[in-house]
């Protein structure tokens, strides 16, 4: 067994079960790719068992902190087992699950959405790579499916040294599937749609959004960053009048009008805009359009604390934009997929927005990902979802 040893005063992260240890804070060793190797404080003592990664920054990934385990096959069959266990308990609306959350389930580098009868997985580390055939192994036997599909075809990966990869690991056939989501019914494709085919972590948010439009009477709604309109497809639920998606990719739009038709509702209520968010907001702001209910639930645009400063701008943008647009009394439920923005530097850019645009409101409700993508308390970085619901004031 390899050893690798951490600087002095950087064992500290360790012990407090934080599973990432950064290249500067190796004192020294060397390991393959993906090699579990035995980490040690300067003075000897065990601190973890990890898998090493010499091509990335973050150089260590934690899989365990206790001395006794062995990291084997039977180590993931456990920590996969108690991942679908936790999912089962919290009883989730719908057949499109998150199964594997990475760090938080103790398997860093490491996604699975389950998707009907499919998987299908992001291998985002070195360590996952390595034992992606016993891990997938372990999926069939826990989840049932036999059907898997890869989609490590994330930017993520070549910061590991790692080729994107995509295709079937078992089973074949159709990479379009239906799923099942509160009420409605919506479609994807697992080899095409965005991450790993959908965005399930908005599942509760949407639910939120169609309870929204019809408590507050909501008539007029903006859905921007639409993609394939799963908050628009709530808010035609709710009982909006008229409900306008908007989004730069034409494809997405389609699969949007699709679902409109799918889940039974009036098409005549909804108008998909294939234009940019910030272009048409300026045109919109400039007819005098306004909307009882706009949600912005745009990109990542700080994939890291170093382009925070950038995506501050941008978001504040586009939040001074649809503060504008709303009707007094109307509804903002804005977003941030960026790791590198916080819940608290979210606010305060939304709050600015608000100074800038002239408006104040009340801020109802703080959001975050579905609990089927949870947070730990010793891993926060992996609270990456944040959003706000604002009530426009006057």
């Amino acid at each position: 067994m390899k050893i690798i040893r951490v600087r002095a005063g950087k064992e500290r992260s360790l012990l407090r079960r934080h599973p990432w240890v950064f290249a500067g804070s190796v004192a020294g060793g060397k390991a393959d790719a993906g090699e579990t190797v035995r980490v040690e404080a300067e003075g000897g003592r065990f601190l973890a068992w990890a898998a090493y990664s010499p091509a990335s920054q973050i150089r260590l990934r934690a899989w365990s902190f206790d001395e006794a385990e062995r990291i084997d096959a039977a180590f993931f069959a456990r920590r996969i087992g108690a991942a679908l266990a936790l999912r089962q308990r919290l009883g989730v609306a719908s057949d499109g699950v998150r199964l594997i959350h990475g760090e938080a389930d103790g398997l860093p580098g490491l996604i699975v959405d389950r998707y009907a009868d499919v998987l299908s997985c992001q291998f985002l580390g070195a360590g996952t790579e390595r034992w992606k055939d016993v891990i997938v192994d372990a999926l069939v036997q826990a989840s049932g499916c036999t059907r898997i599909y890869e989609r490590s075809d994330s930017g993520v990966r070549g910061l590991e040294g790692l080729a994107p990869v995509k295709g079937w690991l078992r089973g074949e056939g159709a990479t379009e599937v239906t799923i099942r989501e509160h009420d409605w019914r919506l479609t994807l494709d697992v080899a095409e749609g965005h991450k790993t085919g959908y965005y399930l972590d908005q599942r509760d948010n949407r639910a939120l959004l169609a309870r929204l439009v019809a408590r507050h009477g909501c008539r007029r709604v903006l859905n921007c960053y639409s993609y394939t309109g799963g908050f628009s497809v709530a808010a035609l639920a709710g009982g909006a009048e008229a409900v306008t998606s908007v989004d730069s990719s034409g494809p997405a739009l389609a699969r949007a009008v699709q679902h409109v038709a799918l889940n039974g509702l009036d098409a005549g209520r909804h108008t998909a805009l294939d234009a940019d968010v910030n272009a048409t907001l300026r045109q919109l702001l400039k007819d005098g359009a306004t909307f009882d209910a706009i949600v912005l639930d745009p990109p990542k645009f700080a994939p890291s604390a170093a382009h925070a400063e950038r995506a501050s701008r941008a978001y504040k943008d586009i939040n001074r934009l649809a503060l504008k647009l709303l009707a007094p009394g109307g509804l903002l439920l804005t977003f941030s997929c960026s790791g590198g923005i916080g819940a608290e530097l979210f606010h305060k850019i939304v709050a600015g927005a608000g100074i800038d645009a002239q408006v104040d409101g009340y801020l109802l409700q703080r959001l975050e990902a579905a609990p089927d993508h949870p947070t730990t308390l010793a891993f926060p970085e992996g609270e990456y979802l944040k959003g706000l619901v604002v009530a426009r004031m006057g």
